[in-house]
């Protein structure tokens, strides 16, 4: 069986980019949801003592549906310490530099993740991940995780409309501004490079 992690932050301490209201709902329900879903689905079974990690990757091929809300537990519990309270502004320590050799710089690499995150159509994820030497940014639809490809993640944004439309309503850019320049915690994505 697995958990639903405890929120690294206070529900109240990313306002006003990031309301409790919206926590409530996105990580008390929706995220929630997934794990209780998730465990349903193994209960009983050869991954009931598995690790999340095990578990996306194990039911990728075979199970659509534990795929599916296993991968999204698993997105969700990124995605909550990809941010701070605090965070945001340009990068720090070693990241900034393979940003910098990258991208160009941050400005680059900020305005690249954002049109990423707007032009995912629908429902799904932006990412920055490590690839080879160098970094990247994908987006994925839906439950889709660079967990299961040959990258290693960094940092991520939801941009399901769940995740902000309490605060923002159908203004996606200015949703992925306010992650950029007051949340993104910089110390997870060097803590997710040097693994």
């Amino acid at each position: 069986m697995i958990a639903l992690p405890e929120l690294p932050y206070d529900r109240k301490s990313l306002a006003p980019y990031i309301s409790e209201e919206t926590l409530n709902y996105h990580y008390g329900k929706h995220h929630k949801a997934y794990v209780d879903k998730t465990n349903s689905l193994i209960e009983g079974g050869k991954l009931a003592k598995a690790s999340l990690d095990d578990i996306v990757w194990e039911s990728k091929e075979r199970d659509p549906a534990l795929f599916n809300n296993a991968a999204q537990a698993w997105n969700h519990a990124f995605y909550w310490r990809s941010m701070t309270p605090g965070g945001g502004g340009a990068a720090n320590g070693e990241i900034a530099r393979l940003i910098d050799k990258s991208f160009g710089g941050y400005r680059e690499f900020a305005d690249a993740f954002a049109q990423a995150g707007i032009a995912q159509f629908g429902s799904g994820w932006a990412w920055l991940v490590k690839t080879g030497d160098g970094l990247a940014i994908r987006k994925t639809s839906n439950a889709e995780t660079p967990l299961t490809d040959d990258v290693t993640p960094l940092l991520t944004i939801d941009v399901w409309e769940h995740a902000y439309y309490l605060d923002f309503q159908n203004q996606r850019p200015k949703y992925i501004s306010a992650f950029l320049d007051h949340l993104v915690n910089w110390d997870f994505a060097n803590e997710n490079l040097a693994r």
